[in-house]
């Protein structure tokens, strides 16, 4: 759920969109914060190869976002619960 207007829902993503991928994972130690940005490649929602019970097909299943950034280089994103996504233009 968006929580700004600059934000995006998974569900509105389109490839060549920019973006800025603010990620944040939740340690004991104090939570990390990461931020990418690029342009959109791919949005996706795949399986990986984890086992889980009672799901499609018995997998795990993510969002994935892939970008391309400014330097070229391609980076796949897997989009959780804490992620926000923010259009740059």
């Amino acid at each position: 759920m968006p929580t700004s207007d600059k934000c995006l829902a998974f569900e509105d993503l389109k490839s060549g969109q920019h973006i800025r991928v603010l990620q944040m994972i939740d340690r004991r130690a104090g939570d990390w914060h990461c931020a990418v940005a690029g342009v959109i490649q791919a949005v996706e929602v795949s399986k990986t190869g984890s086992w889980y019970a009672h799901a499609r097909d018995n997998k795990f299943w993510l969002r994935r976002i892939q970008l391309r950034k400014d330097d070229g280089e391609l980076s796949t994103l897997n989009v959780d619960q804490w992620t926000e996504v923010e259009r740059l233009s």
